[in-house]
């Protein structure tokens, strides 16, 4: 499926599943943000650290467990996990050895927020047809 609006585009990405990664940046055109869907198979790792020059990144774990390296600390971080890390933050992610790791990580340039749902929502006139 893909539908295409003034202000709106939707694309499906298949069987998110089997997919492994999407990264989203192209395909919606996206201008404020990075966002991708990840899936690290059990015991594999992204093969380096780093950090950014300006972008925070934002992950929410979907499934299963796995470990973060950031500043020179790891933990284990399993689904429901949600955490931010500072542009300067060096991190790395790894699956857990008996666990695929499944997680969707957002970029976006940190301190630009200047509104959120609740200070930035604008009420609008038209309805769906369910409301």
């Amino acid at each position: 499926m893909e539908k295409l609006g003034q202000n709106y585009k939707v694309i499906s990405c298949g069987n998110i599943q089997s997919l492994g990664r999407v990264v989203l940046h192209d395909t919606l055109a996206l201008t404020g943000a990075e966002v991708s869907v990840n899936e690290l198979p059990a015991g594999v790792s992204v093969p380096f650290v780093h950090a950014h020059k300006n972008n925070e990144e934002i992950y929410v774990v979907l499934s299963g467990k796995g470990f973060l390296f950031i500043d020179g600390d790891e933990f284990e971080i399993k689904e429901g996990d949600a955490f931010r890390i500072d542009p300067k933050g060096e991190r790395c992610i790894k699956a857990g050895d008996t666990s695929s790791l499944r997680f969707i990580c957002v970029q976006a340039k940190a301190n630009t927020l200047e509104g959120f749902t609740e200070t930035d929502g604008l009420p609008a006139a038209s309805k769906p047809s369910w409301l």
